[in-house]
């Protein structure tokens, strides 16, 4: 190993031929490939070619013996073993066949590369428990995986001359061609730290957080875990499978468990395994919120078939049961999957259903058995809804009363009126529903309208209106009354002060009769119907006259153009009379005219020396009661505590199990009737595998309106009895190993898990990087999403024994600092990983 700066000059020296050029080398110097010239140690991260380069023993004993070397440096050797090649051609061989001569041993090109690795790794005593991977440098700067080590000599490519090298793993699970360049000291804390193996954290690269609650579930599932970290997936790698990623999606895999095995990492950077993911699934591409459903299905069946030990699958015909014994048909129909599909995602994950279809034309009775995954449960969905609303009465004396209501969930406007008019005692067609947001209406809802418009985050009002206001040939108008008030601010660069306006309060509904429309009768309608909050004028007070036409023109334009902003749709295209009552003039706008009038309360009793009628507020704080207005009354039915709907999941699992008839978009074909029926489908599970991965369906997509359940299901967490409809072998027991959580609604939210750790048998509450000690009686929440079992019989005891102190409430971040952690979704906080 030579410095490649004195390496160069003397290259120059040699080629030139001038023995007194300038360039004479002198001796050997490789000063600047050291830390420091007292322990002789080498700097980290050196580049071959770049700082340094290679050569062969031979050549360096005879460039010492010409130059000698500087005093007390020491040769640096590395042990590198000649590769070469010598042709043989036998009588019985028609074709050349390249040898390959590492030192003494010979290598056919016939062989496996595995031949090379194996020998490689016995010249440089690489112990047997250590992971090695071969790499093939194909120029200077650039070298290629050899992935497939069964693949010969010849098929890889490899050519005499070729430089081989091989890497080993790092004892925290990383390679050294894969390690981040990370600062010296962040790699020196890494390297110190030791934790228990599996309680890592998993760092959020950007709206990733359902790829690392799946993978955190993934991690606390024994027997795939265990599968990896004792490399069996190593000989199991199909390179070749059409429907696989080239093994790179379980290396990638295998990657992220052993460095979260090691116990050598706070938190890990799956950024690799993100690309990948992205790579062989578009779908994942780029940092939107994902599900972790869906990732958890792309990574099962990814896994599955980069590791199917079945290399060519055979073409295999269905056959239907004709009246066999169900057990016979189960039994051939696991045969024949396990002919095309031979895992580990098969041995821990996969189970058998049994599908029973009904023709309604025939009663032809078709049963198949059909290998599942996971099962995807629904929730029982409740036909009700809980509402709630403030009613606004006709009375002007009466506060506003908000009241809860439980409505039909398919239900209509008119029903929630209905359910409105059992407590009111007010008629439901003197009802007006709508949706207050910023102080004025956004919507304004028919009576035919559905329910599942209205999100529960709206602010709904009831109004109640006259029985001549909602009669069709009724004699009186619905006037929409806003209240706005001036705001005074000053135009930047201008010296001239302007009047601004802003909407305040509640807005009403008022009915007003047609005969009483006249600027002196609506000035008096909605004194009385603000008379609650508002105080009328004093007789005494003198009433501001109005403003000058020039003035009324600007305001008037500028008014209109609010009123674009801020009109009221009624569903039919009908316009409304809308009144904007301001403390410096209520503005009256009719839709299909251009009149407005002006209500004014804004008192002129000034003294000379200021005019108080051009302040903004003056007439607000004068005449407006802000506390009374915003006051409410509370209905008894609101102080009833909202019981959050609860499930088994057994029940969950009984109603995945029921009897339906199948969707016109999805008929069955009946042999019998040579057509396609909506026969009746009926699913059973029949045989459950080690690992059962149960998905609660929170996301209900329907035809009419889209939601997340917030259902609590009651799952059990020790000894679950899944029994279902199956013809043999006794009830399974299961003990709950894993959770996946979302919290949030449809298109936003958060993502974390529970798990529980193989090794010593202890709860961990895994939020990204972020993981605490967890509580059993913490795991049941209406958050849980992806449920993880594990069969009773196949759980080993734990090796190590419980972590004793559990109750303190301090976390670790991924920078190993502890900070206070209090959370309100139902983890538990409690004592970090300790570091030795």
């Amino acid at each position: 190993m030579l410095e490649r700066r004195w390496y160069d000059q003397w290259k120059e020296y040699v080629e030139t031929g001038d023995q007194n050029s300038s360039s004479f080398p002198g001796q050997i110097d490789n000063t600047e490939l050291f830390e420091d010239l007292e322990s002789y140690h080498l700097k980290d991260r050196l580049v071959e070619n770049e700082d340094f380069v290679l050569i062969p023993a031979e050549a360096w004993h005879k460039l010492l013996a010409w130059y000698d070397m500087l005093p007390d440096q020491p040769p640096l050797e590395r042990k590198v073993k000649t590769l070469f090649h010598h042709r043989f051609l036998p009588a019985f061989i028609s074709k050349e066949v390249f040898w390959f001569l590492f030192t003494n041993m010979i290598i056919c090109s016939v062989a496996l590369t595995d031949t090379i690795q194996k020998t490689m790794r016995k010249l440089f005593e690489v112990p047997e428990s250590a992971e090695t991977r071969l790499w093939m440098k194909s120029s200077d700067t650039s070298c290629e995986r050899l992935r497939n080590i069964h693949m010969t000599v010849l098929d890889s490519c490899l050519s005499s001359g070729m430089v081989m090298i091989m890497e080993m793993r790092n004892a925290d699970g990383t390679w050294p061609s894969s390690r981040p360049q990370i600062m010296r000291n962040s790699v020196d804390e890494q390297d110190s730290y030791r934790g228990q193996p599996g309680v890592c954290g998993l760092t959020n690269l950007g709206n990733t957080c359902f790829m690392n609650s799946a993978l955190q579930c993934l991690s606390n599932t024994p027997p795939l875990t265990e599968y990896f970290l004792r490399n069996a997936y190593l000989e199991e790698l199909n390179f070749t499978n059409p429907l696989g990623m080239r093994g790179e999606i379980a290396e990638a895999y295998a990657d992220v468990i052993k460095q979260m095995w090691s116990g050598r990492h706070y938190s890990v950077v799956p950024r690799i395994f993100k690309t990948k993911v992205g790579h062989f699934a578009s779908q994942f591409l780029g940092y939107q919120q994902h599900d972790s459903q869906e990732l958890l299905s792309f990574l099962l069946d990814g896994l599955h078939e980069d590791l199917n030990r079945v290399k060519n699958k055979e073409y295999i015909e269905l056959r239907d049961a004709d009246g066999r014994p169900d057990q016979e048909v189960a039994e051939e129909a696991w045969r024949n999957h396990r002919r095309r599909n031979d895992s580990v995602i098969v041995d821990t994950f996969h189970g058998l259903f049994k599908s029973t279809l009904v023709c309604p034309e025939c009663s032809k009775v078709s049963v198949t058995f059909d290998p599942f995954c996971y099962l995807s449960v629904p929730l029982p969905v409740s036909k009700e809804r809980v509402m709630e609303v403030f009613f606004v009465s006709v009375d002007p004396a009466a506060k506003p009363v908000q009241h809860r209501l439980i409505v039909p969930k398919a239900g209509k406007v008119s029903d929630m009126c209905t359910a409105l008019s059992q407590v009111t005692n007010v008629p439901a067609s003197q009802m007006v529903v709508a949706d207050v947001f910023n102080h004025r209406f956004y919507k304004i809802y028919q009576a035919d309208e559905s329910l599942s418009c209205i999100l529960d985050r709206d602010d709904i009002f009831v109004y109640e209106l006259s029985r001549g206001a909602v009669e069709e040939d009724g004699d009186e108008l619905v006037l929409a009354l806003y209240l706005r008030e001036r705001s005074h601010y000053r135009e930047y660069g201008s010296s001239n002060s302007n009047y601004g306006t802003s909407l305040f309060g509640h807005p009403l509904l008022v009915s007003v009769p047609r005969s009483q429309c006249s600027h002196e009768a609506l000035y008096q309608v909605f004194l009385q119907r603000l008379s609650r909050y508002v105080r009328a004028p004093d007789p005494s007070e003198e009433v501001e006259e109005q403003e000058e036409a020039e003035d009324d023109e600007e305001e008037e334009e500028e008014e209109e153009e609010l009123y674009k902003t801020n009109g009221v749709n009624d569903g039919n295209g009908h316009g409304h009379i809308i009144c904007r009552f301001s403390f410096d003039g209520a503005v009256i706008y009719h839709t299909n005219t251009e009149h407005y009038y002006c209500l004014n309360f804004t008192s002129s009793d000034t003294d000379d020396e200021e005019d108080d009628s051009d302040k903004p507020g003056t007439s607000k704080r004068e005449y407006y009661n802000e506390n009374e207005a915003e006051k409410y009354v509370k209905h008894p039915s609101m102080e009833i505590p909202h019981q959050q709907t609860r499930v088994d999941l057994q029940q969950c699992i009984e109603l995945f199990t029921t009897v339906e008839t199948l969707e016109e978009e999805n008929p069955w074909y009946c042999p019998n009737c040579k057509k396609h029926q909506l026969a009746t489908k009926k699913l059973d599970l029949w045989s459950l595998p080690e690992v059962l991965i149960i998905h609660l369906k929170r996301f209900s997509y329907t035809k009419y309106s889209r939601e997340k359940l917030d259902t609590i299901v009651d799952f059990p967490i020790r000894c679950a009895f899944l029994c279902g409809s199956w013809s043999f072998g006794p009830p399974s027991r299961y003990d709950l190993i894993a959770v996946s959580n979302h919290y949030g609604g449809l298109r936003d939210g958060h993502y974390t898990s529970y798990a529980r750790n193989k090794d010593n048998g202890q709860w961990y509450y895994f939020d990204d990087s972020k993981v605490t000690y967890a509580r059993e009686e913490h795991i049941v929440t209406n958050a849980a999403y992806l449920l993880f079992y594990q069969r009773q019989d196949k759980i080993r005891q734990p090796t190590l024994p419980t972590p004793l102190d559990s109750c303190s409430s301090l976390t670790h971040s991924a920078s190993g600092v502890a900070s206070p952690n209090n959370r309100e979704d139902g983890a538990t906080s409690c004592v970090n990983m300790e570091t030795d």
